[in-house]
């Protein structure tokens, strides 16, 4: 998104902060970027830019690297020694007593983290209060263009297809006697990804069995067990285009190699997939009636289905996460388990809901994306609502 200047000012305005502070070195803050609209291929030396709620933003930049903050507006200062540093970010904060930066208070928020604690005394040491940015980077970071939403649902449909044609080839290969394993299905839908113009952060998830009860198993080359007639199968992928700008579909599907699922993982099923259809009810009569909502209200949707089902206690992560140019997005996340996370749900952002069931002996999730637009929500893929049956 281009920067937005006036926004963020107007932002700052209505939630009485004095400025946002933005920083970086080596590139360790990539949300900084995204928001101010640049990028940087050399940053050797710390930099900061202070978006005032009025008046012109503020530079302070190394005399080694003088232009790194040129393409933006504002008034520019220069230091080298690290008193120098010290006392020219005191002169651009001027009179500001309360300032947003990427912190989260117990790193509670551990996705907008990203300034050290360091820095953070250091701005405090000026007699400024230091709050966290994790509302301000939603609003102006984690919302999508329409491009970007056209480019999640054409994304969607390939990945679509790409889950439904890796279930035919795990029958193809058990009706034909051929060796199937987790790793070698998984190479095969990368090479599915590339094909259609995809790519991935990290490698789609395939678990046969107990390894499904893994939320994050990762196959590798030396498990060698080949699919067979009565597996359970787990498919996790996630990919979005090369493109500027993209951003992921994420979902997960289960199946069972055969005609007939055991009646413990048809219970797991329905529990599952009812604790997924009440958090998007949620989201979506919410929205469609004008109600504010949090993330961790979802959560809460979800997980007190499982509960009720007496299956709580291997509900182990939260329901679900924020989608954006980086599949685990800086929006709200569906949580009230791993953190309380009580940033509002907005306009223009998208996440997972994904609750699962592990047990020690197979687990099941079942993931969808969520969009929520001005007035409606909903999902934006195919939703399963049976157990996949692969002929065997």
């Amino acid at each position: 998104m281009a920067f937005d200047l006036k926004g963020i000012q107007t932002e700052l305005s209505r939630r009485g902060l004095d400025g946002w502070l933005l920083y970086d070195f080596h590139h360790r803050d990539p949300i900084a970027y995204r928001v101010l609209g640049f990028d940087a291929t050399m940053v050797t030396r710390r930099w900061y830019y202070l978006i005032p709620a009025s008046g012109a933003p503020q530079k302070l930049v190394h005399r080694i690297e003088p232009a790194r903050l040129d393409s933006l507006p504002g008034d520019k200062r220069m230091y080298s020694a690290w008193g120098e540093q010290r006392e020219q970010l005191k002169a651009i904060l001027g009179g500001a007593k309360k300032v947003a930066m990427q912190y989260s208070p117990l790193n509670n928020i551990p996705y907008v983290s990203l300034v050290d604690a360091g820095t953070i005394e250091l701005v405090r040491s000026f007699g400024v209060e230091v709050v966290s940015s994790a509302d301000l980077v939603q609003r102006f970071e984690a919302r999508w263009s329409e491009a970007q939403h056209q480019m999640h649902l054409e994304a969607g449909k390939h990945i679509d297809e790409v889950m439904k044609a890796s279930f035919a080839r795990i029958g193809e290969h058990v009706q034909a006697g051929k060796p199937l394993s987790e790793y070698a299905l998984q190479q095969w839908i990368l090479e599915q990804f590339a094909g259609r113009g995809l790519e991935s952060e990290e490698n789609p998830i395939v678990a046969w069995n107990e390894h499904s009860g893994d939320p994050h198993f990762e196959p590798r080359p030396e498990n060698n067990r080949p699919v067979q007639k009565g597996d359970w199968v787990l498919l996790d992928m996630w990919a979005k285009f090369k493109r500027p700008g993209a951003v992921y579909y994420d979902i997960t599907w289960v199946g069972y190699v055969g005609d007939e699922p055991p009646k413990k993982h048809q219970e797991l099923f329905s529990a599952v997939r009812a604790a997924r259809d009440a958090a998007v009810d949620f989201v979506a009569q919410s929205v469609a009636g004008g109600k504010a909502i949090q993330g961790y209200q979802v959560d809460d949707a979800a997980r007190g289905v499982i509960r009720e089902r007496g299956y709580g206690d291997y509900f182990v992560h939260r329901t679900g996460h924020s989608i954006g140019e980086s599949v685990h997005g800086t929006g709200a996340n569906m949580d009230n388990l791993e953190t309380h996370d009580v940033r509002e749900i907005i306009p223009g952002t998208c996440f997972s809901v994904e609750p699962g069931i592990y047990l020690p002996e197979f687990g099941v999730r079942l993931e969808v994306n969520v969009y929520v637009g001005e007035k409606s929500a909903g999902t934006t893929g195919a939703v399963q609502t049976e157990i996949v049956r692969i002929p065997s």
